[in-house]
């Protein structure tokens, strides 16, 4: 449901083949949520026979055609009674707590091991975050689209520092 809600979205940008949609996700959305091409390709079907989207195939004479997606009036006016629906807290799925919160199975040395494993991790995807970061100049971000789009960034910025100041205080304090 959320996934056909971030497509329109996406579309609502401008219109876009199923690849531009993949690379989209990969390389704006991807801090927040993640899709594979089989489930956009899956979810673009669907909104386009619920009306939601339309295709125009574009004819190319050294490549094969391109299907490129335009939200319609209908999916525009699912969009805005999604955005405007009520927010409420949102608890995660979140594998790797469940396997800290049962971790006393193990010794010591085991649940440092995973604990360190968690923090190279989340390293690794605060270093992706920041160097996408890096790429958006705020000031140059003076549309509300942009802004709102980099503050979802920072957001994701956020949690990974806190996840990293949790993790070392767990490894310090840990019996």
């Amino acid at each position: 449901m959320i996934l056909a809600r971030l497509i329109l979205g996406l579309l609502s940008l401008s219109p876009m083949t199923g690849y531009e949609l993949k690379k989209h996700f990969d390389s704006s959305i991807n801090h927040f949520w993640n899709a594979d091409k089989a489930q956009i390709y899956r979810t673009l079907t669907k909104l386009v026979q619920d009306g939601h989207a339309t295709v125009t195939v574009i004819r190319q004479s050294n490549y094969p055609d391109r299907q490129e997606h335009h939200i319609t009036e209908l999916g525009r006016e699912m969009l805005v009674q999604w955005l405007q629906t009520d927010v409420t807290a949102h608890i995660p799925r979140e594998p790797f707590m469940a396997r800290l919160f049962f971790a006393a199975e193990l010794d010591r040395t085991g649940v440092v091991d995973l604990v360190e494993a968690r923090r190279v991790a989340t390293q690794d995807l605060l270093d992706d975050y920041l160097s996408q970061r890096e790429d958006i100049d705020m000031r140059a971000a003076a549309d509300r689209r942009s802004f709102l789009m980099a503050a979802t960034l920072d957001n994701s910025i956020r949690h990974q520092e806190a996840e990293l100041q949790w993790l070392e205080a767990v490894a310090e304090h840990l019996p």
